[in-house]
């Protein structure tokens, strides 16, 4: 992978940028409203975190061509402290959580992403598909004094035409030309379409009506103590994880779309600051957001302009647009995410699950189950934590011996593998005291001593070999091992 320069990451076909920047803003509006209902919020707040974080992330952060927003996973973290405590304590819970990712990415941390498995980026990439897909379907409901019902008879065949005829245009623009984002042209022919021939369909304005004012400066109106401090820290803690999981991981994906290399400590940083700016001016907290990410990079976003774009247009839909994109149909936007959702699905994942092992192969089925029905933070961590023990599981086998005698008293084991926790039990079955000469040479310049559980295994075959009233000696280790066993106080004798 290559590292775009500065010039290209602003300068890079401005034209097709600014188009591919107005596409994902129209995703970014009913996606923001739907959140912030979801935590109980003023559909603006999430509409201003949207306008912030995207113009912030986008303008410093390290990774253009991704699109930050208010999203979804953050809007469940803090529904219970909405109800609880209000929203007051919501805004300073995304200060403070913006400025826990900013302590991330001043650490360097963002590098720690590398330690995710490229299964666990499959099932996260499937998981996020299917709720992208599912979350459409609730715009095929209607509201009655009953409650919710799906939509049935004539609003339904209409509603699911227009979403058909948005996808057919998406598929079939890019056949004709690529000039223009497909998805926008879509939205626009719909829009049309339904204004024009007076279908009665519903629109982005039947969900909320966006029309505000500039976000102005205010400091959350919460004490500054640490009662305060005991309520909004778990909240901060959590927010921040989510975010910066959700961020990293849809990180990794640009840079393999792109086939360019991202700067993750920047982008870390950057989403920070944007959260921290977003809780001061009455915004929600937000992250990376996949669906958007992907109508962008496959409008052709490459750069920084298409992500700052994307953010203006938002503010010029709450100050002056808001007539105009209150009027767009809810099938255009909900046709061009299940686009999203079909392209962002890693069908190539289905056609090697019976060539992958089958560690692997259940580590992309799990994380995908778990994203889907719980979230993306337990999501990987059990994704990893799967792939690590199988990692240690495979390695801990691996472990073995080769047996000589050097002379009738003298019995050499040359150790190969890694002497690890796993492997210790491994490691034991490879010794007889019993049936051993009086002197036994252990020679580890093939094996690794990897941690304290390593240190206790030599340790208790020395005690097995000194009961059986033998002498036991290690030779060749390396200087690293040396310094491992001797830092822990154990007296290793040999070379």
């Amino acid at each position: 992978m290559r590292t775009q320069c500065p010039r290209e990451q602003w300068l890079s076909k401005p034209i097709g940028n600014i188009l591919a920047g107005v596409t994902s803003s129209f995703a970014l509006v009913p996606e923001c409203i739907a959140f912030a209902l979801v935590a109980h919020l003023n559909p603006l707040m999430g509409l201003y975190g949207a306008f912030i974080i995207c113009a912030l992330t986008a303008a410093f952060g390290g990774r253009p061509g991704m699109i930050s927003g208010a999203a979804g996973s953050m809007a469940v973290v803090i529904v219970a402290l909405v109800v609880q405590h209000g929203v007051q304590y919501l805004l300073a819970t995304v200060v403070l959580g913006g400025a826990i990712m900013m302590l991330f990415g001043l650490l360097r941390l963002g590098k720690l992403i590398r330690m995710v498995p490229h299964p666990v980026m499959l099932g996260f990439v499937n998981g996020l598909a299917i709720i992208i897909a599912a979350a459409q379907l609730e715009h095929f409901k209607q509201a009655t004094p009953a409650g919710e019902v799906w939509l049935h008879g004539t609003p339904l065949l209409i509603m699911g035409g227009l979403v058909v005829l948005t996808m057919l245009i998406v598929y079939l623009l890019p056949r004709v030309t690529k000039a223009l984002p497909p998805a926008l042209v879509a939205i626009v022919c719909v829009g049309l379409l339904s204004e024009f021939a007076h279908v009665p369909t519903r629109t982005l304005g039947d969900m909320a009506h966006i029309a505000g004012a500039f976000p102005s400066f205010r400091m959350p109106g919460v004490p500054l103590d640490f009662e305060t401090l005991r309520i909004v820290l778990p909240y901060a803690g959590l927010m921040a994880t989510v975010g910066l999981l959700e961020t990293l991981l849809t990180f990794n994906l640009t840079d393999e779309i792109t086939e360019t290399r991202g700067r993750p400590n920047a982008e870390c940083l950057a989403l920070g600051a944007a959260n921290v700016v977003s809780g001061l001016f009455g915004g929600m907290g937000g992250c990376a957001m996949i669906g958007q990410t992907m109508i962008n990079l496959g409008s052709g976003g490459r750069s920084r302009v298409s992500g700052l774009t994307s953010g203006v247009m938002i503010l010029l839909y709450i100050l002056f647009l808001s007539p105009l994109i209150e009027r767009i149909p809810l099938a255009a936007l909900v046709g061009v995410m299940f686009v999203v959702a079909q392209q962002t699905f890693s069908w190539a994942s289905l056609r090697v699950l019976h060539k992958v092992p089958r560690n692997d192969a259940l580590v992309i089925i799990a994380v995908t189950i778990i994203t889907v029905f719980t979230d993306l933070a337990v999501a990987v961590l059990c994704g990893i934590v799967i792939a690590a023990l199988n990692f240690a599981w495979q390695h801990a086998r691996e472990i073995r011996a080769d047996v000589s005698d050097e002379t009738a008293d003298t019995r050499t084991y040359t150790l190969y593998g890694t002497l690890f926790f796993a492997s210790t039990a491994h490691f034991q079955a490879l010794f007889r005291p019993g049936d051993d000469p009086r002197s036994v040479m252990i020679d580890c310049r093939h094996c690794r001593i990897a941690d304290h559980s390593a240190i206790a295994a030599l340790e208790t075959l020395q005690e097995r070999y000194r009961k059986a009233g033998k002498y036991v000696t290690f030779s060749h280790l390396s200087s690293r091992c040396r310094h491992v066993v001797e830092r822990a106080g154990v007296s290793v004798a040999g070379r």
